[in-house]
């Protein structure tokens, strides 16, 4: 299976210090309203609730805003959300999937479209891209958590299926009906997780050259900074001497 891209992971932790930390919460929102109404209110009640409460508690998302979050849930004018999926291809002909919640279909369609279209990609039909992923739970720690081997029987004994160490930290993956009950018994031996989410994870990865490079990731911060858009993911990977030119 592919390595944990570092490359997403600096990423990632870039667009929490450039302040997009306002939209991260309100998606985060989102997850946890759609979360509770398709379940029970309650996180110790409704697996998918406690995830997304743990995420929201991973990047500083106050209490309050988490209950608030809950609370609309079981109003009746909170609004009908559909979870949709799309693929596509961005330059270089890397795979890129989507993960959306929208009150419009037609609206975040054209939209995510337009993305592609912009940044020299091109949208795909549902399928086109995905069977190059797997489906898992992901739960990741600090490096601070354990050595590699530590880490490592920690996430047998939880019934994890894989475990990537670097430098950076710990990415532990499952099968994701079984992402709940291993975050949980690896938060009585290892502590807090960093997080615990659904993923697709690439088979492989391609590196990108510098062109290439600054193409996906203009695609992939046009579509993160769409309102409707939850996730981004892709098969690429940007090699040292290209991320010092960026």
């Amino acid at each position: 299976m592919a390595g944990h891209s570092k490359w997403a992971n600096i990423q990632h932790r870039k667009g929490k210090q450039d302040g997009i930390r306002s939209k991260m919460f309100s998606k985060l929102s989102k997850e946890i309203t759609v979360a509770a109404k398709m379940g029970d209110p309650d996180p110790d009640k409704n697996p998918r609730l406690r995830l997304a409460v743990k995420a929201a508690k991973a990047v500083s998302m106050p209490k309050d805003v988490i209950d608030r979050a809950i609370k609309k849930s079981q109003m009746g004018d909170a609004a009908d959300y559909t979870e949709i999926r799309y693929e596509g291809y961005g330059a270089g002909g890397i795979a890129i999937i989507v993960e959306a919640m929208t009150d419009n279909l037609n609206r975040t369609a054209s939209n995510v479209r337009s993305y592609f279209t912009k940044a020299g990609g091109n949208m795909g039909q549902t399928g086109s891209v995905s069977h190059g992923f797997d489906r898992l739970g992901e739960i990741s720690y600090p490096i601070t958590a354990g050595d590699a081997d530590s880490v490592m029987m920690a996430a047998i004994e939880a019934g994890a299926d894989d475990v990537e160490s670097d430098e950076e930290g710990h990415w532990i993956y499952c099968k994701i009906e079984d992402l709940p009950a291993v975050s949980d018994a690896l938060e009585a031996t290892l502590g807090e997780s960093t997080e615990a989410r659904l993923v697709w994870r690439p088979q492989s990865r391609t590196e990108v050259d510098l062109e290439t490079a600054q193409k996906l990731m203009k695609l992939v911060d046009l579509l993160e900074e769409d309102d409707d858009v939850q996730t981004v993911t892709h098969n690429f990977d940007v090699p040292e001497d290209v991320a010092a030119q960026l």
